[in-house]
């Protein structure tokens, strides 16, 4: 039986490689090369204490201020915004109450699972020393900006995700770069660094191969199915004859499972780093501040700094203001922090209403599976995702309840 997994990103690649391990035979296909479009540019965090959904009022109430505010940490391109209507209409929607304490659920079951399946992920592809040890500061100028994160906190305490809060010179004791402006900080302890997650998509593709998976490089041009699929082809013209399809394409999934009749409200929430090779200080955690809307993770042979969104479609050109503002807000945390030796990236993010991924049968192609829609997530779910969709393809029991992440739930 031939399985083709659609997207070589580190979603697609976990679930190629879990399916070969088990016995079937794989091709993995890519329309670009493997692990360069979000995998690439991520920001290396294992960030198990950021499953609530972004569609909380307190998120969405702020939206309108931020679109009004050219630095703002959301930016919607005015020429956007027809299209994106229908795609926030659900994502208000989601903000119900009743609705919300069932997304933090589904995503607090997931981000429970995570190490279970990382680690020994790493472990059997020898790539242990991926993971560092260091956890991430949480940081905050006062007991203000402390307080206007306290949702967050509950939500974490509720799920019973470890967390400390430390002053601000317990912060320095962990990070002396920081500034003295820092008043206190959280330490989140099992949200855990990539020393660089474009290698472990990468070093997962070599093993995928070694084990006898197949890589194609080509884009998707449509399917071929009769009562249930039976190929994919390419642009090129050619064509793979498949028992089994996976979409796990990130932003571009939408495009594909139109294709098949079924849309999905996705879309892309185009991120922005600056990876700083001469950064002129060290670090050993990474950084966040809520309320100036950054993180900083030390990876890649450097320091990378994030943490904006951007909606503008997959098209639209990138502006790389949006990684100048990020790093001007990391230099008020890290006064020391330099600018140096530096490039600029622009990746697409895949971006469900409800935050919640698509890991599910299709509702409408027998043989069709899809796995998107991870959000800010992807790397942290990336071998959950593996080892559930595995599960579902090969008929497997999944140790979670699996209908919360089904494609027919909009």
């Amino acid at each position: 039986m031939t399985t083709v997994v659609i997207g070589a990103g580190i979603i697609g690649t976990a679930i190629a490689y879990e399916l070969q391990k088990r016995g079937r035979r794989v091709v993995l296909v890519e329309r670009d090369a493997v692990g360069r479009g979000a995998s690439y540019g991520n920001m290396a965090s294992i960030a198990v204490t950021e499953f609530m959904p972004a569609s909380r009022p307190s998120v969405w109430r702020q939206i309108p201020g931020w679109m009004l505010d050219p630095e703002g940490p959301v930016r919607v391109r005015p020429a956007y915004m027809p299209k994106l209507l229908p795609w926030f209409a659900r994502f208000v929607a989601a903000s119900r109450p009743g609705k919300l304490r069932r997304l933090e659920a589904e995503g607090a079951a997931l981000c429970k699972r995570v190490y279970d399946d990382l680690l020994p992920l790493l472990r059997e592809t020898g790539l242990e020393g991926e993971l560092t040890e260091e956890g991430c500061l949480s940081l905050y100028r006062d007991e203000a900006e402390f307080r206007a994160d306290r949702e967050h906190i509950g939500i974490l305490e509720r799920f019973g995700f470890a967390h400390r809060r430390l002053t601000g010179e317990e912060a320095r004791e962990l990070e002396p770069e920081l500034s003295d402006s820092i008043g206190l900080a959280v330490l989140f302890p099992q949200n855990r660094s990539l020393r660089d997650p474009f290698r472990l998509v990468t070093a997962l593709a070599d093993r995928f191969a070694a084990l006898g998976g197949e890589i194609r490089r080509g884009a998707v041009a449509g399917f071929d199915r009769s009562g249930r699929i039976t190929a994919v082809r390419l642009a090129g013209g050619d064509s793979i004859a498949a028992d089994a399809v996976v979409i796990a394409a990130g932003a571009h999934s939408g495009l594909l499972s139109k294709m098949l009749g079924e849309p999905m409200p996705l879309e892309t929430e185009r991120g922005y780093h600056t990876q700083i090779m001469a950064p002129g200080i060290s670090m050993r955690h990474s950084i966040i501040w809520p309320a100036r809307a950054f993180m900083v993770t030390p990876t890649a042979g450097g320091i990378r700094v994030g943490g904006t969104v951007e909606m503008a479609g997959l098209d639209a050109p990138p502006d790389y203001r949006r990684s100048k503002i990020t790093v001007r807000r990391a230099q008020a945390a890290l006064p020391n922090l330099r600018c140096e030796d530096f490039s600029e990236w622009m990746g697409h993010r895949p971006a469900l209403p409800d935050t919640v991924p698509v890991m599910s049968a299709s509702a409408k192609v027998p043989g069709v599976f899809y796995a998107t829609g991870h959000g800010h997530l992807g790397v942290t779910y990336a071998a959950t995702t593996a080892r559930l969709m595995g599960d579902l393809i090969t008929g497997a029991t999944p140790p979670l309840d699996m209908r919360p992440y089904r494609i027919d739930r909009f």
